[in-house]
């Protein structure tokens, strides 16, 4: 019987999946399939030729299987044979579906599945090249990429093209375009795709603009011509009544889809130079504003939705261009409107939307004028996502004239706050206070109240902060330390309280002593008996504080000294405290008071540097997140209040008798610009002065930095290496045998650094191995300022040994040599490979020579969790696949290391023994000396 006498019923597909459906225990459903396979592979290898139809029945029972998350190793064949079919649409159909799902980019069929697209895209037949484009799209592998990349623009633009192709071919283009953007290089078909938003079908333009955005985000240049032509279809769309575009008419609203594109391809570009298109555009926004004020025309959900989608993303392009105060304005009363809707939606996206028009200058005023509903939404709101967008839109509208309603209102709402933003609010509360702090004394009651409502989230950086400004400014000193003075006489008393009181103490505790009831030995004692319940750092500070106080009061010489006699000091356990209640002593006992008074005389005041606070919050929230109040407080009161600017420690008077190396994760713009210069960061105790210190720094010495290294193999961001004087942080991208790393030199001191010069050398073979190119850099680096450095990588074959970057400059007139290894490995040139579990363990297996395997046994070093265990493999560069290995709680990888000369296949897979603690880590590779060297740097990170 012929094929098409048949049908599409397929009975023996409905069979088979009622058959499985019906099967009552997960054993009878393998049994059932495992039945079904044995008949389908007797059918594919028996003598009889099977028909089309049996073809498509059984590539359709094949994939049902596979959908059930069983593994299929065979029908791929049959399947590109239905996808050359030309007899009927089914058959093709359905072979270009196996094609998409099952087969992956590495197959051996991948030229004959090109050719069969080859020829359905040249056949002209709308229903075939639509296949042919979905297929391509739905792989989207950079092999289809190279193959098709430069045929579909051409069947995009030709003008013969059925209009249901042109909208498979854009998306398709678009697909390609996002996997591999280096391919697709639409040169002279730039215009001609842009001209596809004039088109007649509405549904080839929304297909096209998603596209030409895709593609003006990368080169806004080429495309800058679809602005005009975007303002010409967007104002069509907003003038028209919704009878006018029947088809595309959602609810009553014109083509919601297709004006919100349109809208967002608008804010790739800043406002249209051509006074027309612009009249046009102000006339298209004002209009979409006036809509949102007319009655609904519907109670249904999805007419108010569609609605509002349009009207966000206006306000969004009004918002972007900055440019039309009327339209600020009037966007920002409608928004005002929503922040008492019932949807919460609406009140979360309005509240988002009047953060960003707060930074305007145009419609500022406009967005304070909501500032009681906004505080009781702060208040009531009950999902938290919406009560965190109403603290972020009041720190964005604080200025001078409401700071203080602000700041007491976030104060107040931290008692109740969820945990999760507590130190956000706390952040946020602190910059405000520093900002606008007209009155110090205020300034200081906020941060001592923040520390006593929320102490645990209050990081060094706010305290670090109080403490700089306190000493800045003479006029708030004996506040700030009567203040203290009465917070730490409470019962309990925030840690960080204790630190701020010492600190404060210890420098100006004589500006309140003539009160009796703040006398030098009441002031010593409040602060001794907090001393036991604190933690090592905060002990070593108020030690400091102790030899403070017997220059600034002789009288307690006698009671100070007996404390730092105790067993429980000279003897402690901890050698940083051992160390200066005996340095402390001794100085107490031989020095006389005119060196004890220059020793321990008062901190000078601090250089100005950018606020920490700020700093912290940018790296919180991303890079704009406080640009907001930075940039409108410059525009409207012309710059940064007096002495808030951020102070650094003077090197000769603060330096740690124990200085310990810097914390890894500092960050490269300076967020622990607070922590003094040549202290340990991690350790409080260092902020006050060390005795002991020397006069300054003493010369680095040339070192290779091991463990620094070691922390990038599975990063490429962080602080390779800092000391006293010097932070080099790194950053660095890598694409197939091409890497660019950056280095930042940041100064940390005051004094500039001289005859500035850095070389990097590739030693022994590795000149042969890896070719590095660099910049030079400025060969002054004045002080608190950073510089960068570009190097350009190329991998030729593959290496194990790192290159060394010297740096060479002179500080204070002695000269610094260092020298560190790059954290350039071999596996950042890795790209990562999607493989099946059955072609993973085929070519597992034909890499079983000896020379190709290395394995390591070891005990874990760190934790054995999951979601560090995979972000570690990740950041290795391969590509960790789920669902191969038989254990699942083992680890599978793979990867390709792209090197000029050749191309290294890589396998690994970890095996974790939760009870024992250890680790079994394999890698078979295609070149034994790789396998050697990815072993020895995997090893080191878990």
């Amino acid at each position: 019987m012929p094929a098409v006498s048949k049908g599409d019923g397929m009975r023996g597909l409905a069979v088979f999946i009622s058959d499985i459906r019906n099967c009552k225990s997960k054993e009878a459903e393998i049994k059932r399939i495992n039945k079904e396979l044995a008949n389908i592979r007797s059918k594919f290898k028996g003598d009889k030729a099977l028909d089309g139809y049996s073809k498509k029945k059984y590539v359709c029972k094949l994939l049902f299987i596979f959908l059930l998350g069983h593994d299929i190793d065979f029908g791929h064949m049959e399947a590109v044979n239905l996808l050359s079919s030309n007899k009927y649409y089914t058959e093709k159909q359905i072979g270009y579906l196996f094609i998409s799902v099952l087969v992956n980019s590495n197959s051996e069929l991948i030229r004959l599945i090109n050719n069969a697209i080859k020829n359905d895209l040249s056949s002209r037949n709308p229903t075939f090249m639509c296949l042919a484009l979905h297929c391509i799209a739905n792989v989207g592998s950079r092999e289809m990429a190279e193959a098709f990349a430069s045929e579909i623009p051409r069947i995009l633009v030709a003008g013969d093209t059925m209009d249901s192709v042109k909208q498979s071919a854009a998306l398709c283009l678009l697909r390609l375009y996002k996997t591999s953007p280096d391919l697709v290089l639409m040169g002279e078909w730039t215009s001609r795709v842009v001209h596809l938003l004039n088109d007649q079908h509405m549904g080839v333009v929304t297909a096209a603009i998603s596209l030409i955005t895709c593609l003006s985000q990368k080169n806004p240049d080429e495309f800058k011509t679809c602005v005009s032509l975007a303002v010409s279809r967007l104002s069509r769309i907003v003038s028209s009544a919704s009878t006018d575009l029947q088809d595309y008419t959602y609810y009553f609203v014109p083509a919601p889809w297709l004006s919100c594109k349109l809208l967002r391809l608008l804010q790739c570009y800043p406002p249209p130079e051509d006074g027309a298109v612009k009249g046009r555009l102000v006339e298209c926004l004002e209009t979409i504003l006036n809509k949102a004020q007319e009655p609904p025309k519907s109670k249904k959900v999805q007419h108010s939705n569609a609605k509002n989608a349009i009207l966000f993303e206006a306000i969004s392009l009004i918002i972007h261009y900055d440019s039309e105060p009327n339209l600020l304005v009037r966007a920002c009363n409608q928004l005002g409107q929503f922040l008492q809707h019932r949807e919460t939606n609406l009140r979360y996206l309005a509240l988002e939307s009047m953060c960003t028009l707060a930074s305007s200058e145009f419609s500022h005023e406009a967005v304070k004028t909501h500032i009681e509903t906004v505080i009781n939404a702060l208040k009531t709101e009950r999902d938290v996502s919406v009560r965190q967008r109403a603290a972020d839109l009041l720190y964005a509208m604080c200025d001078r004239s409401n700071a203080k309603q602000i700041v007491a209102e976030m104060l107040s709402y931290l008692e109740t706050a969820d945990y999760s933003i507590r130190e956000e609010m706390v952040l946020k509360v602190a910059i405000l206070a520093e900002k606008y702090a007209v009155d110090y004394s205020w300034y200081v009651d906020t941060i001592l109240n923040l520390i006593r409502i929320a102490g645990d989230y209050v990081s060094e950086e706010v305290w670090y902060r109080v403490i700089q400004i306190v000493i800045n400014r003479d006029d708030v000193q004996g506040y700030a330390a009567k203040t203290v003075f009465e917070a730490l006489q409470a019962p309990a008393c925030h840690e960080n309280m204790v630190k701020v009181g010492g600190y404060i103490l210890g420098e100006f505790g004589n500006l309140i002593a003539g009160d009796p009831r703040s006398s030098p030995l009441v002031q010593f004692n409040l602060l001794h008996s907090k001393f036991h319940l604190c933690s090592v750092p905060t002990r070593a500070l108020l030690l400091s504080a102790y030899i403070k106080f017997i220059n600034l009061f002789p009288e307690t010489k006698a009671t100070i000294q007996e404390v730092l006699r105790c067993d429980s000091q000279i003897r402690n356990s901890d050698v940083e405290l051992q160390q200066r209640a005996v340095e402390y002593l001794k100085l107490s006992s031989i020095a006389s008071t005119d060196v004890l008074a220059t020793v321990l005389e008062e901190m000078p005041p601090f250089p100005e540097r950018e606020s920490s606070i700020l700093a912290k919050l940018k790296k919180k929230k991303g890079p704009g997140a406080v640009s907001v109040t930075e940039l409108e407080d410059n525009k409207r009161e012309g710059g940064e209040l007096n002495g808030g600017g951020e102070r650094g420690p003077d090197t000769s008077a603060m330096a740690s008798s124990n200085a310990s190396t810097p914390s890894p994760s500092a960050d490269l713009l300076g967020i622990r610009s607070a922590v003094p210069v040549g202290a340990a960061p991690a350790s409080a105790g260092s902020l006050l002065v060390d005795v002991f210190s020397e006069a300054g720094p003493a010369a680095v010495s040339a070192a290779v930095n091991d463990d620094g290294f070691l922390r990038f193999v599975c990063k490429n961001n962080g602080v390779l290496f800092e000391n006293q004087l010097l932070q080099i942080g790194i950053k660095s991208e890598y694409r197939q045998n091409l890497g660019r790393m950056y280095l930042f030199y940041g100064n940390k001191t005051s004094v500039q650094f001289a005859s500035f010069t850095t070389t990097v050398s590739c030693p022994g073979e590795l000149q042969s191995q890896l070719n590095v190119q660099t910049k030079p850099v400025e060969p002054l680096v004045e002080g608190g300022a950073q510089i960068q450095q570009v190097l350009n990588i190329e991998c030729l074959t593959d290496f194990s040994e790192a290159p060394l970057l010297n740096i060479k400059f002179r500080y204070g007139g002695a000269l610094q040599n260092l020298t560190l290894k790059l954290p350039v490995t071999i596996n950042k040139f890795f790209q990562p490979t999607e493989m099946a579990s059955q072609d993973f363990f085929q070519r597992w297996k034909q890499l079983s020579q000896p020379t190709q395997e290395a394995q390591k046994i070891f005990k874990a070093s760190h934790g054995m969790d999951t979601e560090v265990l995979k972000a570690k493999l990740l950041g290795l560069g391969t590509a960790l696949l789920d669902n191969v290995d038989p254990n699942p709680e083992n680890y599978v990888c793979a990867g390709v290391i792209q090197t000029k000369g050749q191309q290294v296949g890589c396998l690994l897979r970890l095996e974790p023994n939760a009870q024992a603690q250890m680790y079994r880590l394999t890698l078979r590779c295609s070149k034994d000396s790789v396998s050697k060297r990815l072993c020895e740097l995997l090893a080191e990170q878990f």
